[in-house]
C-alpha cells in the first residue's frame, strides 16, 4: 500500500494500478430520511465472478443472506443493533476461527485466506444499506449500524488481554484486499497476517506474547474519521508492543523507519482520493514526521524468514525553504514538509502514521515500541490470470504469515533486552 510514485521500480504490478484509478465519487450517494441506500461502489464488486466463487468455496456465501434473515426479524432499533453487534462479531470469529483451523472449512478454499472475511463484509453492510424496516430507520440511524458493522466485524471491538504477569502484551493490524479493479482476486497478506495471529500466544525469546488484531479498510473516508484512533487508544497504553502492517513491495520485507503526514489520494477501495495533509484532530500541533520505535536492527538482522528485510529509511521531502519534492534515502531533513514516508503516501503510510503520532501524544514514544511492517506482494503462480488460488499462492501467503509472526517475536525478545 504504498504510493505508485514513490515505489515505481521496485514494487510489482499488483500496487501500480492505483496510479490509474480515477478518483471517482462513491456510488452510495446521499439517502433520504428513512430511505434505503444505494450500493457503494465497493459493493457492486461483489457481483463478479471471483468474489461470488471465493464465498461459495469457503462457505461464507451463506452469511449476507442469514444476516438479512435475522434483520427482518428485529422489530425495533435497539433489536436491530444487537443483531448487527451479534452477527458482526461472529463474522470475525468464523473467519478467525477457519483461518486458524478451527470448526468446518466450508470449501476447498485454503484456510490461511482473508479473502471470504471481505467479501462477506460487504455482503452484510450492502444487506444492510438496502434494509428498510417496518418501524423506519433515518439515515443517521442507518449510519450507525453499518459503523457497528464494520467495527464488529473487523475485530476492532474484541481486542482483549488476559490478566496476569509474565505475557507480553502485542497489537498487530491489516488490511482489507485493495487495488480491485485491476484484479478482483486480490488477496491481502496483512488481512491474513491478522486472522492467523489473533488470540494467539507466540513464544519468544523473553516468554510468551499474547496477539491481539484488527483489520482496516482501504478506504481514505474511514481515516478521515478517525477510525484508527479509535480503534488503538484504549489499548496503546496497555500493551508492551505494536505495529501495523500492510503489502508492500515484491520480493522484501521493509521496517519503515519515518511516516510522513501526506497522503496522496490516490484510489482507495471506492475509487475516491485527493491529495492533502493527513487530517488529524489539533492540525496545530500535528508535525510532519514520526517515527518508529520498533528494534529495526534486530529484526533486520535475525533471520525470519525467506525474505529479505530492510531497515527503509527513504522519505520524499519538500525541503525547508524549497518548493519541489525530493528523495531522501537517509531520512528527512530539518523543517521539510512531507510527501511520502518510507512506507509511501498511500493508507499503509497513513496508519503508521496515525498509530505512531497517537503513541507519542499518549506520552508513549520513549516506553512503547511501536511502527509499521511492509510485507511482500503477494503473488499468484506463473501464468494464473484467471484461477482464484493455486499452490504458489497459498504457499506465498503462508511464508509472509509465518515471517510477520517471526519478526514480532524478535521485536518482543528484542524490546524486552531493551528495556533491560
Amino acid at each position: 500500500m504504498i504510493s505508485p510514485r514513490v515505489r515505481i521500480g521496485v514494487l510489482g504490478l499488483a500496487l501500480l494500478a492505483a496510479l490509474s484509478s480515477p478518483a471517482t465519487a462513491t456510488a452510495a450517494g446521499p439517502a433520504a430520511p428513512g430511505s434505503a441506500a444505494p450500493p457503494t461502489v465497493e459493493e457492486l464488486r461483489l457481483d463478479k465472478a471471483a468474489p461470488q466463487e471465493i464465498l461459495r468455496r469457503s462457505g461464507f456465501d451463506t452469511v449476507a443472506p442469514d444476516f438479512a434473515r435475522a434483520l427482518d426479524r428485529a422489530r425495533s432499533y435497539a433489536q436491530a443493533r444487537r443483531v448487527v453487534e451479534r452477527e458482526g462479531s461472529a463474522l470475525w470469529r468464523r473467519a478467525v476461527d477457519r483461518v486458524q483451523g478451527r470448526g468446518p472449512a466450508g470449501g476447498d478454499l485454503s484456510r490461511d485466506d482473508d479473502r471470504p472475511l471481505y467479501w462477506a463484509r460487504l455482503g452484510m453492510t450492502r444487506e444492510l444499506r438496502g434494509w428498510e424496516p417496518r418501524f423506519g430507520l433515518d439515515a443517521e440511524r442507518r449510519a450507525r449500524l453499518i459503523d457497528t458493522l464494520e467495527r464488529t466485524s473487523r475485530g476492532q471491538t474484541a481486542i482483549r488481554y488476559p490478566h496476569g504477569e509474565g505475557l507480553k502484551r502485542v497489537l498487530v493490524t491489516g488490511f482489507d484486499p485493495f487495488t480491485l479493479d485491476r484484479d478482483i482476486r486480490i488477496s491481502n497478506p496483512s488481512g491474513a497476517v491478522a486472522l492467523a495471529l489473533d488470540g494467539t500466544v507466540i513464544e519468544t525469546a523473553s516468554g510468551p506474547a499474547r496477539v491481539e488484531t484488527a483489520v482496516f479498510p482501504v478506504r481514505w473516508r474511514d481515516f478521515t474519521d478517525g477510525t484508527v484512533e479509535r480503534a488503538l487508544r484504549p489499548h496503546l497504553p496497555g500493551v508492551d508492543l505494536f505495529t501495523t502492517v500492510s503489502q508492500g513491495r515484491v520480493g522484501r520485507v521493509d521496517v519503515e523507519r519515518t511516516n510522513g503526514a501526506w497522503r496522496g489520494g490516490f484510489g482507495d477501495n471506492e475509487n475516491t482520493g485527493r491529495p492533502e495533509t493527513v487530517p488529524v484532530s489539533d492540525p496545530a500541533s500535528q508535525p510532519q514526521w514520526t517515527s518508529t520505535t520498533l528494534p529495526y536492527a534486530a529484526i533486520t538482522a535475525a533471520q525470519t524468514g525467506r525474505f529479505p528485510v530492510y531497515d527503509n529509511t527513504s522519505v520524499t521531502e519538500i525541503p525547508a525553504g524549497g518548493t519541489e519534492p525530493v528523495v531522501r534515502p537517509e531520512g528527512p531533513t530539518p523543517g521539510s514538509t512531507a510527501r511520502a514516508g518510507g512506507g509511501g503516501d498511500y493508507l499503509s503510510n497513513e496508519i503508521a502514521y496515525r498509530a505512531t503520532l497517537l503513541r507519542d501524544r499518549l506520552g508513549l514514544h520513549d516506553t512503547l515500541p511501536g511502527g509499521h511492517v511492509h510485507t511482500p506482494v503477494l503473488e499468484f503462480g506463473a501464468g494464473n490470470t484467471t484461477e482464484v488460488t493455486d499452490p504458489r499462492f497459498v504457499r506465498n501467503r503462508l511464508d509472509i504469515v509465518a515471517q510477520v509472526r517471526a519478526i514480532v517475536s524478535v521485536a518482543v525478545s528484542a524490546s524486552e533486552r531493551a528495556r533491560g
